[in-house]
């Protein structure tokens, strides 16, 4: 049996998130704050055990500054279809 581990889009959108956090110089308190989640939400989000709704990803977008293009841009065609094969 194979240890490959497949990511899942949470885990995808996690780590786009973190990224993105890190290069902003924010920590996962100042992101929460700023795009009213608590902080615990964050790092879930951030780890990949919870999918944000739209409305949360666009609240995380004004907090980071940035589109929402930015922190999906991991989801390419190749990425989707590996992902939902």
């Amino acid at each position: 049996m194979s240890n490959t581990h497949v990511q899942s889009e949470a885990e995808m959108f996690g780590k786009a998130l973190k990224r993105r956090r890190e290069k902003r110089g924010l920590t996962q308190e100042a992101l929460a704050h700023e795009a009213g989640i608590t902080a615990s939400y964050a790092g879930l989000v951030e780890r990949g055990q919870k999918v944000p709704s739209l409305t949360i990803v666009l609240r995380l977008c004004l907090a980071l500054e940035c589109s929402p293009g930015d922190l999906l841009g991991d989801f390419t065609m190749t990425a989707l279809r590996s992902l939902f094969k």
